[in-house]
């Protein structure tokens, strides 16, 4: 089968792999029939986030048509149409019945102190061979699979495999309530459904940090209130649009690959320019930024927007061996800090409801369909922020 392999630091394939085989009396065999790209892909991609290991299938999104179970999974048939959550759990220890499915101590072979497990992440993950690819193993598949209605598309549904779910998260952490004011950094898609999450939860003015056009353009359809960070400090126009109070909320929807402080003065296209995915020998650093060289700046836009006692959520993907944070600005305004990766399988059955009642239509971020074996293309197109390349589905 076709599957998108990770060979190196700015080095991906579309190879020939062995079909995945039920391992365990729990695995199902999903035959994908959608998939996507995610920024978190691109960390591993830039190296950003280290320990890929050579010869991982990538990808942590999916939805698709189950072909094969084992014995013990009892709650589907072959031929149900699923979609798979990015993270993996157990559905039994303590953390997964509390709804902390991104805490399972059973899923992460590394232990139970190792942290979350998804598809396609490095080493320190599983690691798990991930979802572009036209087939995939599911482990634990009673838990990590999630009946499709008939009534959902598949464009719907991939939205639901992780940044709906994701954006949801990034709100409640923030503590969004009625007339709440909201300031969103990063207008990629998960940012763009932290928007939608915050005027579900009644937010009261939501202001959408970037620098890409046509991200601020459909923050702006959503209703925020939008800041080109390249034209403006974000800082002082978001105090200045609050009376000089700051906001209530902030989310950092940016991770890894925010810009760092010293190339914060950099225009836009040096900025894309020098991400592009090129080979590791001509890279040897992976991106403009390397975990420990300093607080992202999506994080000190943040602290410094939020009101004294206001709260900070972050669900950009930050790697185990960042140990920057500006916590003294941070401890001296009382601020409140939530972060860590989604628990997906908790939020899907609710968000699936929203979408088909019609009062959300997550498919509105999907701004390219591409199959697997144009992934390549897809993928540089992505990285390096090309108009209207918003989300990548991929179909197999």
């Amino acid at each position: 089968m076709k599957a998108v392999i990770f060979h190196a630091v700015g080095d991906i394939r579309l190879d020939e792999v062995a079909e995945p085989e039920i391992q365990q009396p729990t695995d199902a065999i999903v035959r994908i029939t959608t998939s996507a790209i995610c920024g978190t892909d691109l960390h591993f991609i830039r190296g950003t986030v280290p320990g890929m290991k050579q010869g991982t299938i990538l990808g942590h999104e999916g939805v698709g048509v189950i072909e094969a179970l084992g014995d013990d999974v009892r709650n589907f048939s072959v031929g149900d149409r699923v979609v798979i959550p990015s993270t993996i759990a157990c559905g039994y220890c303590s953390y997964c019945r509390s709804g902390y499915y991104a805490q399972c101590d059973n899923m992460n072979p590394n232990g139970n102190q190792a942290g979350t497990s998804f598809y396609g992440g490095p080493e320190l993950t599983g690691p798990f061979d991930g979802l572009q690819a036209e087939k995939a193993r599911i482990p634990m598949a009673a838990v990590n699979l999630f009946k499709v209605p008939d009534d959902v598309t598949d464009d719907e549904a991939i939205m639901l495999s992780d940044i709906f779910p994701t954006g949801y998260f990034g709100a409640e952490l923030a503590d969004v309530k009625p007339g709440h004011s909201v300031a969103i950094f990063g207008c990629g898609p998960v940012g763009q459904f932290a928007i939608a999450s915050a005027k579900l939860m009644d937010a009261g003015r939501i202001f959408a940090v970037d620098t890409v056009l046509d991200r601020l353009e459909m923050a702006r359809k959503q209703g925020a209130e939008v800041i080109d960070f390249n034209k403006e400090d974000p800082i002082e126009t978001i105090r200045q649009l609050t009376g000089g109070i700051g906001v209530d909320c902030a989310i950092d929807a940016v991770g890894v690959d925010a810009e760092c402080p010293h190339h914060a003065h950099e225009k836009s296209e040096q900025f894309e320019k020098e991400q592009e995915m090129v080979a590791p020998e001509q890279n040897p650093q992976g991106d403009l930024w390397q975990p420990g060289s300093g607080p992202s700046q999506a994080q000190r836009w943040a602290i410094g927007a939020l009101a004294k006692a206001g709260t900070l959520a972050i669900i950009g993907v930050y790697p185990p061996n960042d140990m920057s944070f500006p916590i003294g600005q941070a401890m001296n305004r009382n601020l409140t800090i939530r972060m860590g990766n989604c628990n997906h399988r908790k939020y899907i059955p609710n968000l699936i409801k929203l979408v088909q009642s019609g009062a959300i239509d997550p498919t509105k971020i999907i701004s390219q369909h591409e199959s697997i074996t144009s992934v390549l293309d897809a993928y540089k197109a992505f990285d390096t922020r090309q108009p209207g390349w918003m989300k990548v589905a991929l179909t197999t």
